[in-house]
């Protein structure tokens, strides 16, 4: 199999914990000093494409070895002539054909459009507390940024403060503060999107949502994720708060309210407890069922005023995965997001995670397969979000040339968490009276920051260009994590653009399969990607005979 390097010494990289294949650390924590490639990028922002120490150093690849099925297994193609997509107002001129004119905005909906500015959007942050803690600059920088930012599942369920009468939500300050800290940003790219899971259908969510913000949310269907195949945890650490969840309706365990699990607390044998959601679609047996079932929730949903209705699906069978593309057509979805095996969690049984599902490269092979296939016979395809372990430009590449032209979007989860992570302990150090509000960890600055600088206009990347689309007056008011996310999203957006310009592609909608080639035999078989030196041979040998 293909292993990953835990060190980086072209980039200057480190991972603290064995990498994924998204290269991020197996359990990434918030406190970390540093310095995997997302978190260096989140600072330096572009500068981290390209080897560090230049004029007194050289450079050469170490990926030298592609074994195994999976999207490391997949390379870009590059072509030595030819321009396609070039925007509109530039020629096919050299001096209009260079990386910084490529177009990386992107769309989706139905019969409304939802415009981005890059080509993602984040996995579902919900209940998890590190979602909560951090949620500021995660919404802030998206909103800077101009990508969807998803709020998860059971947010109104687990806030304290939400009043919930007569199994109706009536007030909940946690999901207006979620949605209110985007909004505030927002500039007409991107757009926030709201879960919807079994608990939340009962509390009328959709409800609240519709009457207090319309269709300034987009509305989500869960069917799963690619972390596990039940439904959502967290973990509590108090007895009054395990009650509280147990009253709201929410499966606890141990159960709070077995006395022998309470004198197991008291005397610290039992120490946590864990909230679980509940499985979806059980009292349904058969396709069919599910089929009206979702048309009649998706029917529901308009009857509320919801225009722009999304569904995500997890790392299911092919049954399921068929349903989730087919459903989406017939009920003029917007958007759908499938999401591979191996993707991330803020809280998943460990072993399910290693174990369970079809992971991300096979399934989204079938994905554009089956996706083909409903296009062939004259319907609609959805638009398609694909997840499951991505965080670099060379991911989001892969990823929406392998299901082009029907993926618009890559899902990210646990990447774009990084920066909010690391902005805030960095605000934490200049701004200690906010520190525990910020959710900061450190004390000092560690000295894989003082590295790069030693104040807040030097240390961030992106800092002048914030400023700059804001204005100084707003700046106290941005989250450092999102500042963060910024010079973040600036780095995945150059390396993606010089990814489509070595490939003469100058706009997105431009990428297509033929933009990749296989690694290795098994790989092409499993993606229906050809291997490396079978394409174009053909086309190569006769040049060799002189026909051009």
């Amino acid at each position: 199999m293909f292993h990953y390097l835990k060190n980086n010494d072209a980039l200057g990289t480190a991972n603290r914990g064995i990498p994924c294949e998204s290269g991020l650390c197996t359990l990434c924590v918030a406190d970390c000093k540093g310095k995997c490639e997302i978190w260096l990028a989140s600072l330096v922002g572009r500068k981290l494409l390209y080897p560090r120490s230049f004029g007194k150093s050289t450079s050469g690849s170490a990926n030298i070895t592609q074994t195994g099925v999976g999207y490391h297994a997949l390379r870009i193609q590059g072509y030595a002539y030819g321009s396609h997509g070039v925007p509109e107002g530039l020629t096919d001129d050299p001096d209009d054909c260079i990386f910084p004119n490529v177009s990386i905005e992107t769309e989706f909906g139905a019969e409304q459009i939802t415009r981005c500015r890059i080509p993602i959007m984040t996995g579902a942050l919900g209940s998890t507390f590190i979602a909560a803690d951090y949620w500021e600059p995660f919404a802030v920088g998206a909103a800077l940024c101009g990508f969807p930012i998803v709020i998860g599942e059971n947010v109104v369920g687990v806030d304290q403060e939400s009043v919930i009468q007569k199994g109706r939500v009536v007030s909940s300050p946690e999901m207006d503060r979620r949605i209110d800290s985007f909004l505030r940003y927002y500039d007409g790219y991107g757009a926030i999107i709201v879960q919807l899971n079994v608990e939340d259908t009962r509390n009328g969510v959709a409800e609240y949502l519709a009457e207090k913000y319309g269709n300034k949310v987009i509305i989500e269907l869960k069917w799963g994720q690619g972390a596990k195949d039940i439904g959502g945890e967290i973990q509590v650490t108090t007895l009054e708060y395990a009650l509280f969840l147990k009253e709201r309706g929410y499966i606890v365990d141990p159960d709070p309210t077995n006395p022998v699990i309470q004198n197991g607390f008291k005397h610290r044998a039992i120490r946590a407890f864990a909230r679980h959601s509940r499985l979806g679609a059980t009292n349904l047996a058969s396709s069919a069922q599910v089929r009206d079932d979702f048309m009649k929730s998706v029917a529901y949903l308009r009857t509320l005023g919801f225009k722009k209705i999304s569904l995500k699906t997890g790392a299911y069978g092919m049954e399921a995965l068929a349903m989730s593309i087919r459903l989406s057509s017939d009920a003029d979805l917007d958007l759908l997001t499938i999401d591979g095996a191996g993707g991330g969690t803020g809280m998943s049984p460990w072993n399910m995670m290693d174990h369970w599902g079809v992971p991300s490269l096979q399934l989204h092979a079938k994905t554009y397969e089956y996706c083909k296939l409903l296009d062939d016979i004259g319907n609609r395809v959805p638009d398609i979000s694909l997840a499951g372990g991505f965080a670099r430009e060379d991911h989001l590449f892969k990823a929406l040339a392998l299901c082009a032209p029907y993926a618009k979007l890559v899902c990210m989860g646990r990447a774009p968490m990084i920066p909010g992570f690391l902005g805030s302990n960095i605000q934490g150090v200049f701004q200690p009276e906010k520190r525990a509000q910020l959710n900061g960890h450190w004390d000092e600055l560690p000295p894989s920051v003082k590295n790069i600088g030693t104040f807040p206009e030097e240390i961030f990347a992106g800092w002048e260009a914030v400023k700059n689309k804001i204005g100084a007056d707003e700046m106290s008011k941005i989250p450092f994590g999102a500042i963060a996310m910024f010079g973040y999203a600036d780095k995945l957006s150059c390396g993606l653009q010089q990814f489509m310009a070595g490939a003469r592609k100058f706009s997105l909608n431009q990428i297509s399969r033929k933009d990749l080639m296989a690694s290795n035999r098994e790989t092409a078989q499993e993606s229906d990607i050809p291997f490396m030196t079978d394409i174009d041979d053909s086309t190569a040998k006769n040049i060799i005979k002189g026909q051009f």
